[in-house]
């Protein structure tokens, strides 16, 4: 049997743990694993189909017995008692890996921290002792700088994991961490080592500044999140994440060093597996790089027996042992497509450089062009399930980063290893480091801008397999020339049929639009057009990066008024997304002091900025470009009512366009109807409306008579346990002739001023 067919039944667990990887099933992921523990049996297998559904079926068993030891432990009776009473317990903690700040949310910063939970203590119960894996949320920033190995105690309360997650429990945390042993000197060695490259970064831009950290050790705490959604945008992702890329790149220099000293294979493999052991404990045990880390110890084995390294059963070897021992990687899409991803390289990429270099390419421009096509080809289905969207742009944007791959990573290790010795040193190869990095940097953003570079494609798992059936049945057919013509004359059709409609006419923004309520999930974010690149932001959702890719999308470099209607988390959570890359003149919001964790956060963004909070009131208004932006209410502070935030809200009228929008904010019915008794009918009516809180039911149904709009907006998150939007009330307004559109089924919305009138367009089609 040829080695392809061997590995069919091992590709076959790939895809399951690609869908695992989406979240379909831990176990059907682990499929991989006993696929490739079944090398060798379907070695002795003369027909392919047999031994493919013997490696399936070894896979399911397997991964059903390695689960179920999890689980065993996760579900332990004293343990589950204490996380369905929600008890407060002092906690024995072994830290896994580096503390991760969540995003910036209304209250204080959040630690997220893998560790290893040793023992409970009850408050009013007998202590638990076991081992079982878990996450700790503090907010305490003792938690930031918690080293993996070390072990500490914490007080706090027991919370139940996400659904299919394997951890045990979530430990909430509001005071510091007590260390209670220090970790081994080879993870202080190594936090010393990280944070010397940090240092050394400090001087360099902030694009590669940021950049550098990641692509050497994968540590992106100071990567801007506008050029992560760039890397994203590009198919370059794996670049800010350690992979086997890195690891070649470094046991490729050790090995030319070694040999050009006539070293054996054992010193050779010995040399090797020390400078492996560094980096991946420099680089922290992540999926990808505990992947590519087994990968290569399998390598090196066959190294030291004198042997040749047989590359495709190293990774079935690599991947099957690894979710043996740690199941949960089944759910890990970052693991998914970094398997994916050197499976391609393996199988297809030779294929096709050969091909190529049959039809005269040179050597490097056929290598070049066949290993990042494999790479993409491979992990494509994966992406597209997550992402909903084919990149175009992937292939050729990686292409032109591989020369720059190498000599970053290799001067940023450099870097961090001289960092402790020789501070100057480091910081001088950090900035000779910093010039490919730039390089990476320009193209992941030039990427990312190119019109049409990635297509709209069913998300999900139907999505992803989809796009799997596709792509399979074309690497199939291609084997016949006739197929083969047929397809790529059909695809360049296609395209050239596609693209100038798409250039020319991409549908979004709009022309014409006089406001877009963007799609930040539960909650709301508003844009106004303010002039040529400008706008008027109202509210920034409760996260940055979805308010981000709107202002991106409506090429909004420039805000002139950031108007926050109040302080909740989900009108202000995403406020550094509207400061990402954009210079904001101003920013107002309401007299009112609560939330006071949101007030703060707002102005802490707004000095951060160089601008400062103003408290805006009836009679503050602003003109420019065509926009008239004037604040209505609250003319009175509301107390006591349902919700004094909410009831406290800016209420907004723009006129631009020749068109009036009304934007109430989260005002509720008492604030609506004082507002209706105070101004009267006239100075409510409005063309469009954007439906308050949500198109939560605590409306005034006068002031609906009174706006009378033609088009009603609704800013809500998919399957919000709140009950937003009320039927009721889109009925209400359907019934009296508004268009009703809504962000969880159509994305962005705009309103739109057309030759006859008013009209509407969707960012989903």
């Amino acid at each position: 049997m040829t080695p392809d067919l061997r590995l069919a039944g091992f590709t076959a667990g790939l895809w399951a743990a690609a869908l695992a990887a989406l979240r379909l099933s831990a176990t059907a992921g682990l499929v991989l694993a006993a696929a490739g523990l079944v090398v060798a049996l379907l070695g002795l297998i003369r027909k392919p189909l047999p031994g493919i559904v013997i490696a399936v079926a070894l896979g399911i068993g397997c991964g059903a017995v390695a689960t179920a030891a999890r689980v065993s432990v996760r579900e332990a009776q004293p343990l589950v008692a204490l996380v369905t009473a929600g008890a407060t317990v002092e906690a024995d903690l072994v830290v896994q890996d580096d503390p991760q700040l969540l995003p910036a949310a209304a209250g204080p910063p959040t630690y997220l921290v893998s560790v290893e939970l040793r023992a409970v203590r009850p408050e009013d119960a007998a202590p638990v002792r076991l081992s079982a894996r878990a996450l700790v949320l503090g907010t305490d920033p003792g938690w930031r700088d918690l080293l993996p190995g070390q072990h500490v105690t914490a007080s706090g309360r027991l919370g139940a994991p996400r659904p299919g997650d394997l951890r045990a429990a979530v430990l909430s945390v509001r005071r510091p961490p007590v260390p209670t042993k220090k970790p081994s000197r080879v993870q202080r060695a190594a936090g010393v080592l990280r944070d010397g490259l940090q240092r050394a970064c400090e001087p360099l831009p902030d694009g590669s500044g940021g950049l550098l950290p990641g692509l050497v050790v994968g540590d992106v705490s100071r990567l801007d999140p506008a050029l992560a959604e760039d890397f994203r945008a590009t198919g370059m992702t794996h670049l800010v994440a350690v992979s086997g890329t890195n690891v070649a790149i470094v046991l490729g220099v050790v090995l030319f060093v070694v040999r050009r000293a006539r070293a054996g294979p054992l010193l050779s493999a010995v040399l090797c597996a020390v400078a492996l052991a560094g980096f991946v404990i420099l680089a922290r045990p992540s999926p990808s790089v505990v992947r590519a880390a087994a990968m290569g110890a399998v390598g090196l084995l066959g190294l030291a027996a004198g042997r040749p390294r047989a590359a495709v059963p190293a990774l079935a070897a690599a991947a099957s042992v690894l979710l043996l021992i740690d199941p949960e990687l089944a759910a890990d899409a970052g693991f998914a497509l970094s398997v994916l991803a050197t499976a391609g390289l393996l199988l297809l990429a030779p294929r096709w450089r050969d091909a190529l270099r049959r039809r005269g390419w040179p050597s490097g421009a056929a290598e070049a062009l066949a290993v990042p096509a494999a790479a993409q080809v491979a992990c494509g289905p994966v992406v597209a399930a997550i992402s909903a969207t084919v990149s175009l742009i992937a292939v050729p944007a990686n292409l032109v980063a591989v020369p720059a791959i190498a000599p970053a990573t290799l001067l940023g290790v450099a870097a961090a290893v001289l960092s402790p010795v020789w501070p100057a040193g480091a910081e001088f190869a950090a900035w000779l480091a910093h010039w490919p990095a730039e390089w990476l940097v320009l193209v992941a953003r030039a990427g990312a801008r190119v019109p049409a570079g990635a297509l709209p494609w069913p998300g999900g798992v139907l999505g992803g397999l989809l796009l799997a059936v596709v792509t399979v049945g074309l690497l199939v057919a291609a084997h016949r020339p006739v197929v083969r013509r047929l397809t790529v004359v059909v695809a360049l059709g296609a395209m050239l049929g596609a693209l100038p409609v798409r250039l020319l006419a991409s549908g979004w923004p709009p022309p014409g639009w006089l406001v877009v309520v963007c799609q930040v999930g539960q909650g709301d974010a508003v844009v106004l057009p303010g002039g040529p690149a400008g706008a008027v932001v109202v509210d920034a959702g409760p996260e940055p990066d979805p308010v981000d890719r709107c202002l991106r999308r409506l090429a909004v470099t420039r805000v002139a008024v950031l108007a926050i209607s109040h302080y909740h988390a989900d009108h202000i959570g995403g406020i550094d997304g509207v400061f990402r890359g954009r210079d904001v003149a101003a920013v107002i919001g309401p007299d009112w002091p609560e939330p006071a964790g949101g007030r703060a956060r707002v102005e802490r963004a707004a000095r951060a900025a160089g601008t400062v909070l103003r408290l805006a009131g009836p009679g503050w208004s602003y003109a420019a470009g065509g926009l008239r932006l004037d604040v209505l209410g609250p003319i009175d502070a509301m107390r006591g009512t349902n919700s004094d935030p909410n009831n406290n809200s800016l209420i907004l009228r723009a006129v631009t366009g020749g068109r009036t929008v009304l934007l109430p904010g989260d005002a509720e019915t008492e604030q609506q109807q004082d507002l209706l008794d105070r101004l009267g009918p006239a100075a409510l009516r409005a063309d469009v409306l954007k439906v308050a809180h949500h198109g939560s039911a605590l409306q005034a149904p006068a002031l609906l008579d009174a706006v009378d709009p033609a088009v009603a907006l609704v800013s809500v998150g998919p399957d919000n346990d709140y009950g937003h939007p009320n039927a009721s009330l889109l009925a209400r307004l359907a019934r009296d002739g508004a268009r009703v559109l809504r962000t969880d089924e159509r994305g962005d919305i705009a309103a739109v001023v057309t030759g006859t009138g008013l009209a509407v367009a969707t960012s989903a089609g």
